[in-house]
């Protein structure tokens, strides 16, 4: 039950963690697609809105046309939605993004629409700028040509500076991929893409673009972990929650048996985590009861018992003060010495009573021999019972397995009741017989009696009953024994039960326990 219960809660937080890694992976990317589609546009606000401000951006910038896409037309040519078209109309730079990379729009002067395609967005947003930049150094006078790129680089939010020293140079490499072209992208160690740019005249600009889309952004991994920590606080607030109603409801039945409702029990779902402590928390309880329910029927009962020989003691005491001859006083004192001894044996059948079932005695179980128990019994029974036949069947199979678990003394007491009450009870004859094997030890004890009726075969085990209202010495007993026999057997892992003997006509009582050392009977 134990490894149920734990595999439930793994199964349980397992899901739990599926769930959250799902919630987040379907997090990070809607919220990435958004915030890259947020970068794009931001990236590319000032070359569009730079694009846009000039008179006739296809003829000014005619070179960028064949390289990036650059064209216009009407909205309906870009095929854009309506929240896109709303948000050109507020001036605004709208990125999409293609099959092959992403678009990018802005509203001109003359209301047409700007459209820019890039498939390398930011390497290509990286050649795109510095094409411009160089464009519009080299159609600055040399004079003005440090005031131009810092205006350029205000704009474009870039960072802008003209090489005047070697050591603003970059990497050799860098100086060799100019080439024809004049222009070199490369990128530092801080991942932003640079861009070495040679002027008409010669010069060289070093062009550095803003830092590239990062989807581990400090925002994004904020939000995870802020997710991640929301879900398992409300998991763990639930699961805490769950299991403080179930201890309240353990600690309600506490009280009320506290108040004395003895009967109060524990309610919980089979595999809940405190459905443990509720069966066992219950166990208790009726346990609890169940001795409170003994206490006072002892009381009740070792009232009724003592009443009988005290007052025959008293009337014996009576009589010697009253008595005249040596035969009546000794005949009197013979009679207290009886009285003495049915005392004493209650006191003894009661203490043992109680010590079984105020939570069983320290049993040291050990090796023995159970055929051997059944025939000292047996031979003990004889001397004492003089006028019953008592006999004993062991077999050669059970002799093989005589040897077993027990506790000789309170097997050999279970075994001495059983056959005393049926000597007690028979018409002439007792029969003592064993069925051992390799998992069980059984004895039976049977008699030619009037035997028991059914309905009242749980009954006779139940402490101080009796089927019959006898309170004699001869055959009245004190309704002690079987209950003590029950107790003897639930210690040792095993049961007594009642029935009908099948060969003799009266009552067969049966002691079954396992030969093996057996577990705790409370677990």
């Amino acid at each position: 039950m134990s490894l149920k219960f734990f595999l439930k809660a793994y199964a349980r937080i397992a899901a739990i963690a599926a769930a959250v890694v799902l919630v987040c992976v379907l997090l990070f990317n809607g919220i990435n697609s958004v915030r890259e589609q947020y970068w794009h546009e931001q990236a590319m606000t000032p070359v569009m809105r730079w694009l846009a401000a000039a008179p006739d951006p296809l003829r000014q910038y005619h070179w960028m046309a064949p390289m990036f896409g650059l064209h216009s037309g009407v909205a309906a040519d870009f095929g854009l939605s309506q929240v896109a078209l709303e948000r050109l109309g507020y001036g605004q730079v709208v990125a999409q993004s293609t099959d092959s990379g992403y678009g990018y729009y802005v509203l001109g002067l003359g209301g047409e629409v700007l459209g820019i395609h890039l498939e390398q967005p930011y390497r290509d947003l990286a050649r795109a700028i510095s094409l411009m930049v160089r464009w519009h150094l080299d159609t600055s006078p040399a004079a003005q040509r440090a005031d131009v790129a810092q205006q350029l680089a205000e704009s474009l939010n870039l960072d802008i500076r003209l090489v005047q020293k070697a050591e603003d140079l970059p990497d050799q490499q860098a100086l060799e991929r100019l080439g024809d072209t004049g222009l070199a992208i490369f990128e530092h160690g801080d991942n932003r893409a640079r861009a070495l740019v040679r002027l008409s005249e010669g010069a060289l600009v070093v062009v550095t673009l803003p830092p590239p889309f990062n989807p581990w952004g400090w925002p994004i991994i904020l939000l995870l972990t802020a997710v991640v920590g929301g879900v398992l606080a409300v998991a763990l607030f639930l699961a805490l929650r769950f299991v403080e109603s179930h201890l309240r409801k353990v600690e309600s039945v506490a009280i009320r048996i506290a108040r004395g409702e003895m009967g109060a029990r524990v309610e919980s779902e089979q595999g809940t985590l405190v459905s443990r402590l509720g069966a066992s928390f219950n166990g208790m309880a009726e346990h609890i009861q169940r001795l409170v329910q003994v206490q006072r029927e002892m009381i009740h009962a070792v009232s009724h018992e003592l009443r009988t020989p005290v007052a025959r003691i008293r009337f014996g005491v009576q009589m010697i003060e009253s008595g005249s001859t040596q035969e009546v006083l000794e005949k009197q004192l013979e009679g207290i010495d009886g009285d003495i001894q049915e005392l004493d044996e209650l006191i003894d059948e009661i203490l043992t009573y109680a010590r079984l079932e105020q939570g069983g005695p320290v049993f040291s179980l050990r090796e023995g021999s159970v055929t051997d128990i059944v025939r000292q019994v047996v031979s003990e029974q004889r001397l004492i019972r003089e006028g019953v036949d008592i006999e004993c069947q062991i077999d050669e199979a059970s002799e093989r397995w005589a040897q077993a678990d027990m506790e000789p003394r309170y097997i050999h007491r279970a075994v001495q009741n059983l056959v005393g009450n049926a000597a007690r009870y028979a018409a002439g004859r007792v029969r003592v017989s064993c069925h051992l094997d390799e998992d069980n030890c059984r004895i039976d004890v049977e008699d030619d009696g009037p035997g028991i009726p059914e309905q009242d075969w749980e009954k006779v085990f139940t402490a101080f009953a009796r089927l019959d209202d006898s309170r004699t010495r001869t055959s009245g007993g004190y309704g002690l024994g079987l209950s003590i026999v029950r107790r003897i057997l639930y210690w040792h892992g095993g049961q007594a039960f009642v029935g009908r003997s099948d060969v003799l006509g009266g009552a067969r009582f049966s002691l079954v326990w396992p030969r093996l050392k057996p577990a705790d009977p409370d677990l």
